[in-house]
């Protein structure tokens, strides 16, 4: 009998030391707020698939999640590490749609795809800030690729007193998988010209940012602006605030494990992750196989 074709695959980054301990969180949040019916595959790079901890393997077998390698060794013209999102996006996923997520993101409530996915679009938010460049850089961006600059103009969701040109944040990146081009070749390519262009300062760890949006219309698609509920970016000029109490936020990207405390979300995120495996913290799985027989 042949499985239908899933609608929408989630992956992220699993690799040592600490992004495979906050991928197994992610996961937890991502079974918890979209079911079973999603697909979920943490990517490794293959040359340190021996390192992962076996409580993170273990992890993905009970939430159903898919553990693959790929190889980033080779795929920028020096070392990239930050880069690894785009070539875990290039890799093969038999599915509608995928949503690149970071790692250290957290699922906050019940949600659909639907809230994520509009056809024909890349679905991604608003950048918090853009802070390491000025805005001539676009012109060089796009002059790149013998582009003119979108006469668009956006608020980006944090210090953006005046609108700028669309900028968005990578950290989730939901994009269809169908077209005679998929999107993360174009990203890809797209990524690898704007490393070489050496009058651009800052290029990286910015340049998955710095080339989403020029990459989204070279690939013959729009931006799909997801609200802030979807994708809300703490720290930075609100560290310390609590979440706010008179809007529903279904996503944090936290980006560091003080921040998820400071906003005392850091107990939401180990009862999830307890809910879905019988753990509150992922290395118990093997540490402690005695605490895990009610998820078997």
């Amino acid at each position: 009998m042949t499985m239908p074709r899933p609608r929408l695959t989630f992956f992220y980054i699993v690799e040592p030391p600490d992004y495979q301990i906050l991928a197994c969180t992610l996961l937890a949040s991502i079974r918890t707020q979209f079911g079973p019916e999603v697909k979920a595959v943490g990517y490794c790079p293959a040359h340190r698939m021996e390192e992962l901890h076996p409580a993170v393997i273990r992890a993905h077998e009970i939430m159903g999640a898919e553990l693959r390698a790929m190889r980033t060794e080779g795929m920028w013209d020096t070392p990239y590490p930050h880069g690894n999102k785009i070539v875990a996006a290039l890799q093969s996923r038999d599915s509608e749609v995928s949503a690149f997520v970071d790692s250290d993101v957290l699922f906050l409530r019940a949600n659909e795809a639907d809230n994520l996915v509009k056809p024909g679009h890349v679905s991604c938010s608003a950048a918090a800030s853009m802070t390491w460049a000025g805005q001539e850089i676009w012109d060089t961006i796009y002059g790149a690729f013998g582009m003119k600059v979108p006469a668009e103009r956006m608020h980006l969701m944090r210090r953006s007193p005046e609108p700028v040109v669309p900028y968005f944040s990578s950290g989730l990146v939901v994009f269809p998988e169908d077209g005679a081009t998929r999107f993360p070749d174009v990203w890809y390519d797209t990524a690898r010209t704007v490393d070489r262009i050496d009058s651009l300062d800052m290029r990286r760890p910015y340049l998955d940012q710095m080339s989403l949006p020029v990459s989204i219309l070279r690939a013959g698609l729009g931006w799909n602006v997801l609200p802030e509920e979807q994708h809300f970016i703490l720290g930075g000029k609100l560290r310390g605030a609590p979440l706010p109490e008179d809007r529903e936020i279904f996503t944090v990207h936290y980006r560091r494990q003080k921040i998820l405390k400071e906003v005392g979300l850091h107990k939401v995120a180990r009862g999830m992750l307890k809910a879905q495996t019988g753990v509150s913290f992922v290395r118990r799985l093997t540490e402690r196989p005695d605490l895990v027989k009610a998820a078997e």
